[in-house]
């Protein structure tokens, strides 16, 4: 019986690293794919911009709207539009069914191979485990891009100071004034969350909360959901407590 426990094991195991193998070729594809697309729409976007007007003279003309129609134009199109946002979407998902599939069948293979306690007992208790996880590395990456922000900024209002300080006479500083600057990202970040320049940091989490649940890209649907989800996240991350005393001193 033993043996047949060791063997099913292992078997187990061989799966899970099959399992793992065709995802990860699946995932580098559809990321790669996502990418090339991507640069080839911003490579197409800088296109219109250097002819932007030659280009709309073009379209406008029967030709131009004769293309426009063709399906195969427009499925193009689309795809250019769509497969970035979808894609991304799609390496996401595979991520976290790529953990939540092997590690089960990794623990259960350790499970029959040498009686080791299995971490949990369903796929879904895996995957809430990597959503974790996610949030976890998400609140980190955060966390360390407000402290390198945090870091610029006070470099900078310190250089202008010591440039103060010295008239002018030391070298290596800046003579730009950060402040009108500092003064711009706060209101137009006070602005993103739907607060006033006066709110604290309690009604500022709290707007932050409101707008991050309504645009978040797996509620939200819309095509700017992402875009639009990432400029609340970094208008947060600047909103922060050191920003916001900053801010009040140079009223």
């Amino acid at each position: 019986m033993n043996t047949m426990k060791k063997i099913a094991g292992k078997l187990t195991y061989v799966l899970g690293q099959v399992i793992s193998f065709i995802l990860n070729v699946l995932i580098n594809i559809v990321d790669t794919i996502v990418t090339l697309t991507r640069n080839i729409r911003k490579g197409m976007m800088a296109f219109l911009g250097m002819g932007g007007c030659l280009l709309l003279m073009m379209l406008g003309g029967p030709l131009g709207i004769a293309l426009l129609m063709n399906p195969t134009s427009m499925l193009i199109i689309l795809f250019f539009i769509i497969f970035p946002i979808l894609g991304t979407k799609f390496v996401s998902y595979l991520k976290y069914v790529k953990y939540m599939v092997t590690e089960f069948l990794f623990d259960y293979s350790f499970y029959l191979i040498d009686g080791k306690k299995k971490v949990f007992d369903s796929f879904n208790e895996y995957g809430d485990k990597y959503k974790k996880m996610e949030e976890e590395r998400r609140r980190k990456e955060q966390e360390q891009r407000q402290a390198q922000n945090q870091k610029a900024w006070e470099d900078r209002f310190r250089q202008w100071n010591e440039y103060q300080r010295s008239q002018g006479g030391a070298s290596g500083y800046s003579s730009t004034n950060p402040t009108s600057e500092f003064k711009s990202k706060y209101e137009k970040s006070c602005s993103i969350l739907g607060v006033s320049i006066d709110s604290d940091k309690y009604e500022i989490k709290l707007a932050y909360r409101k707008k991050a649940k309504e645009y978040h890209p797996d509620i939200n649907k819309s095509s700017n959901a992402t875009k639009v989800f990432q400029e609340i996240n970094d208008a947060y991350e600047f909103l922060n407590d050191n920003n916001i005393d900053r801010y009040k001193g140079l009223r």
